[in-house]
């Protein structure tokens, strides 16, 4: 699930009659679709691509985590590039470089060339999604827009649902290749179908340049810890292949620190970044989405691993897990005016406890499922509690930025999470399934995590409800 709040400058009466703007909607749905899709279906072909490229523990690791990290720490460039050189350039550029990266993955013949095609596919993400709900905002004004960015939304949200079930049809069916290739011929179509639908390109504008340092920056040091910390399942902790790039992470973080504010377009406001509810929502969005995804990775290689289940009944159990963060957001996007974020949060991260607990007390088909189920519930909970903490009493021109920062932090939580729980469950995950107490360990770990994380948010998350007309748009 990710998270994304408007507020756009183009207040201009939109350019095109309102039937092309509706299949300029559905397009650019359509395409974001396949962005949030493209972070759970390869969740469920991991074991299979693990056996027929001979890949190790940690090169199926990065298969996720790559595509995670790149969208991530790059989105907030993404955002300013469509400022920069016009959000229907941006969209277009972004679709292509995604569609073509897929193709790259699909035909991956080792861990080099697929690993390339998912860091491609996040360059790609990272310029599309921003634009594409630029553009959104763009063409529809007053009540319409209310109505496309419902669209939107629902259209989005469905996309981690679908993923697992797409990922196991696919890999049980033509092979876990056409996990990508699908994306080709969709990706080739809406890009044809937008050029024609999407009103003509705008004029670029010049008052705004583009943080190319910093995002980079930022990306790289994120990599850095990201492989000190997968190294460490393999290695240990006080090796240097952990604690170097640990090392120069906290070192290229000073030194983003330092180009933020030095430079005169920086990528993020860091004031913004420091204030209480901006910093309480973007931990909660880190801490839900990296327990989420990590798991939906260490379901994937238990049941299929552990328990022999197939790719599509593997895709098949994990309905209720995705389902149950849809649920769990709609009843907090509820309630939240009646609890409280911060109540919000605390008993979601406590539902995500229980739930990681269920299995961690003892795995099997069954419990995995529960527990994970119930854990998702709970972090839906914590997605709708992460946006109005973090957008309540955000002035309307900085709803965009901030809203930006959240979304990025919800792609880098995907990361951390995959790497720490694939490092706790090593032991497992490099035996096959053959020693199952990684498997053990790394659910208790999700387990403490969201106890503690709930124990934060008592503390971080400011008290009260959020104000009236503050909302989430959640996909």
């Amino acid at each position: 699930m990710n998270v994304h709040v408007t507020s756009s400058p183009h207040d201009a009466a939109p350019a095109t009659p309102v039937p092309r703007r509706w299949r300029a909607l559905a397009l650019l749905s359509l395409a974001q679709f396949m962005l949030i899709l493209d972070i759970t279906v390869v969740t469920i072909a991991l074991p299979s691509i693990g056996v027929d490229l001979g890949l190790d523990r940690a090169a199926l690791t990065w298969v996720v985590t790559a595509y995670t990290l790149v969208f991530g720490g790059l989105m907030l460039l993404g955002g300013r590039a469509a400022d920069l050189f016009e959000a229907r350039r941006t969209v277009l550029a972004g679709l292509a470089f995604f569609t073509a990266s897929s193709l790259v993955a699909g035909l991956s013949v080792n861990a080099t060339m697929l690993i390339g095609g998912r860091i491609g596919q996040g360059v790609g993400a990272a310029l599309l999604s921003p634009a594409a709900l630029s553009l959104v905002t763009t063409l529809f004004q007053g009540p319409e827009r209310h109505r496309a960015l419902g669209v939107w939304g629902a259209l989005g949200g469905t996309g981690a649902a679908v993923g697992v079930l797409v990922g196991g049809l696919l890999t049980a069916g033509p092979g876990w290749q056409w996990i990508f290739y699908v994306n080709v011929p969709i990706g080739v179509a809406v890009l044809a179908l937008l050029l024609v639908v999407l009103p003509g390109p705008g004029p670029r504008r010049a008052d705004r340049k583009l943080d190319l340092p910093g995002a980079l920056i930022v990306t790289l040091a994120t990599a850095a810890a990201l492989y000190g910390l997968i190294s460490s399942g393999d290695h240990g902790w006080t090796a240097m292949s952990t604690l170097g790039p640990l090392a120069v992470a906290a070192a290229l973080y000073a030194g983003f620190v330092l180009v933020e504010r030095a430079v005169p377009a920086p990528l993020v406001d860091l004031s913004i970044l420091a204030r209480r509810r901006v910093a309480a929502g973007s931990f909660l969005m880190l801490v839900a989405t990296g327990l989420l995804i990590a798991s939906f990775f260490l379901g994937s290689f238990y049941l299929q691993q552990v328990r022999g289940h197939g790719a599509l009944t593997t895709g098949l159990l994990f309905l209720p897990v995705a389902l149950g963060t849809v649920v769990g957001a709609h009843l907090a996007s509820r309630g939240v005016g009646h609890l409280g974020p911060r109540t919000t949060a605390t008993v979601g991260l406590a539902v995500a406890a229980l739930g990681a607990a269920i299995p961690a007390m003892g795995p099997t088909s069954g419990s995995v499922v529960i527990g994970i189920s119930v854990a998702a519930a709970g972090l839906g909970m914590t997605f709708v509690a992460a946006t109005t903490t973090a957008l309540a009493e955000v002035a309307p021109g900085e709803a965009g930025v901030t809203s930006g920062i959240v979304n990025t932090f919800h792609e880098l939580g995907g990361s951390v999470g995959v790497a720490v729980v694939s490092t706790v469950a090593a032991a497992s995950l490099s035996s096959g399934g053959v020693v199952a107490t990684g498997f053990t360990h790394a659910f208790d770990f999700s387990a403490v995590a969201a106890a503690l994380a709930a124990l934060v948010s008592l503390v971080l998350v400011p008290a009260g409800r959020p104000p009236a007309g503050a909302s989430a748009r959640l996909h």
